[in-house]
């Protein structure tokens, strides 16, 4: 059995914004020569997710509309009282994104068939950006022959 791993680097978008990290996936996957294994794909940051969906622009729109109001930013967070926690001033107030990305969470595993991620006709791997833009990495191991 044989191990990789990689970091995937991707400038996000403002706000909460969605990104199809797939293709850049499944180009590492077809290099690294692995024919069967499993492939864990991890948020390395608090208010950033991974989750698998279709991309579909109608329904990432809705998607973020949704998470706005589960979540809405304007609301009166404890964790944004940023005088009352050790943190530098500048600090964001933006708990809002650390509990959405709790609710979507931060890692998905995905079994390699014959070279190949076996996700479905519509799955893509969305990388959920919730306070952004900022520069993200994701931590991406495959295991496998």
């Amino acid at each position: 059995m044989i191990s990789i791993h990689r970091i995937l680097t991707v400038p996000t978008d403002p706000g909460i914004a969605l990104h199809d990290i797939t293709p850049q996936i499944c180009g590492m996957v077809a290099d690294s020569g692995m024919a069967c294994g499993f492939l864990t794909v991890t948020s390395r940051h608090t208010t950033m997710a991974i989750t698998i969906i279709e991309h579909e622009e109608r329904l990432l729109e809705d998607i973020k509309r949704f998470f706005t109001r589960l979540a809405p930013p304007g609301e009166a967070y404890l964790h944004n009282n940023i005088e009352l926690r050790d943190c530098p001033p500048d600090e964001p107030e933006n708990a809002h994104s650390h509990l959405l990305a709790m609710l979507v969470g931060n890692s998905e595993v995905i079994p390699i068939v014959d070279g190949e991620l076996a996700l479905g006709r519509w799955q893509s791997i969305m990388l959920v950006e919730l306070d952004g833009p900022r520069e993200r990495t994701v931590g991406l191991q495959l295991f496998g022959e």
